[in-house]
């Protein structure tokens, strides 16, 4: 599974990789991280508001950090 964190690398962005990285753990779900932080890519996601998530090139969720509880629901 491809977990991407999409934003600039702001404190939103490290706290949306580190739950997704918890999510993910305590799933027991065989991951990656990508952190993508050029915007080019950012907007190539239709994303116009990070921080964002997306999983295996789907994204999840936009502009928010989800709870570790909410990215697992994303994750399964």
């Amino acid at each position: 599974m491809k977990i991407q964190i999409l934003g600039t690398g702001c404190p939103k962005c490290r706290k949306l990789a580190e739950s997704a990285e918890e999510a993910a753990r305590e799933l027991g779900v065989e991951h990656e991280i990508e952190k993508v932080t050029e915007i080019d890519r950012i907007m190539a996601f239709g994303v116009m508001m990070t921080p964002a998530l997306a999983v295996d090139g789907e994204v999840k969720a936009v502009g928010k950090v989800p709870s570790v509880e909410e990215i697992k629901k994303m994750l399964a």
